[in-house]
């Protein structure tokens, strides 16, 4: 494993982070694992040197959470041996104020969080979405007060426009308060709209990108196939995922596959691989059910793709319309 600063900030990462959504309550999600399924392959990430975990709230309805800080705690000898993140923003109950970036929901949904997790601090603490309902202000103050009360190390951002996210670090930086370290964003080969506007702006900030669905829901894996066909579990009961590409992503697929067996690996190790080399990406964020997805993308830290191979992956993408902020 190799392990980077994340951003500009003082904080060190391994360089695969790993998506505890798959872990939580079967009940929510027909591919989550519970507990017990979950920790032989939790164990396999941190005996592979992986120290980054990332969940949130809203997945599992608060099981993900807790799942995550028992096997953590089982884990690792000490607290500070991980780097441990969550989010806050998606509904938590059928309450007016149940959700959002409100003073008063992230001020509750910290300590809700930090109950779930069995922890005294959430190294990095991270907005879901926008909320265009409450004032930057606001959502950016609160923020800075559970970073000053020892609840929160460090903060971050997910899916949302480059404008919004450059508003609320002006917010930040206007005020003297604390100032996101990391965007969680869309991106992989086959949604790579973020090269236009966030990941510049990342760069420029000294922000830390650490995408979700680095494998596009593991289309880029061969879950799915032309046609409609489906391989797994989760691809057959993903309708968001479903949302997200389309058949002409399958042309991307493909010169994945090329350069995966003209190198005989695994596709996903080569689109892992591509996605670790682009500017400002920290670590890919990545959802495991089975031993071997551990396994595929602590290889891909290790590889260096050749200019050819690279101009042969992005060459046949083809523009998406703006997904995943909502």
């Amino acid at each position: 494993m190799q392990y980077t600063r994340l951003g500009a900030s003082g904080l060190k990462v391994s360089r695969i982070c790993l998506g505890m959504m798959s872990f939580g309550d079967p009940q929510s999600r027909a591919w989550a694992l519970d507990e017990a399924a979950a920790e032989p392959i939790v164990r396999h990430a941190v005996e592979s040197g992986i120290t980054f975990f990332d969940t949130a709230d809203g997945y599992s309805a608060g099981a993900s959470e807790t799942v995550t800080g028992r096997l953590l705690g089982k884990l690792f000898a000490h607290r500070d041996d991980y780097v441990l993140a969550t989010k806050v923003f998606l509904p938590m109950g059928s309450g007016p104020n149940d959700g959002g970036l409100s003073r008063k929901h992230i001020m509750a949904g910290i300590d809700a969080s930090l109950g779930r997790l069995g922890t005294d601090y959430v190294d990095l603490y991270q907005i879901h979405r926008f909320d265009p309902e409450t004032p930057i202000e606001e959502t950016m103050a609160a923020l800075h007060d559970v970073v000053r009360a020892g609840k929160v190390r460090y903060i971050g951002a997910s899916s949302m426009w480059a404008w919004q996210f450059a508003a609320m670090q002006h917010a930040a930086e206007r005020n003297g308060w604390t100032r996101f370290v990391a965007m969680q964003n869309h991106y992989n080969l086959v949604y790579r709209e973020e090269e236009r506007e966030m990941l510049p702006l990342c760069v420029h900030q000294g922000v830390g990108v650490i995408p979700w669905s680095p494998l596009a829901r593991g289309l880029l894996a061969g879950t799915r196939d032309r046609g409609g066909v489906k391989h797994t579990l989760r691809a057959n009961n993903d309708a968001f995922g479903d949302s997200l590409y389309t058949e002409d992503d399958f042309d991307v697929v493909d010169a994945v596959r090329a350069v995966a067996a003209a190198r005989g690996m695994p596709p996903a190790r080569v689109a892992l691989a591509w996605l670790l080399g682009r500017p400002a990406v920290a670590a890919p964020i990545i959802g495991a059910t089975r031993l071997d997805h551990i396994t595929d993308a602590v290889a891909a830290v290790d590889i260096a793709l050749t200019a050819e191979e690279v101009d042969r992956l992005e060459e046949p993408y083809r523009p998406h319309r703006i997904v995943g902020h909502t």
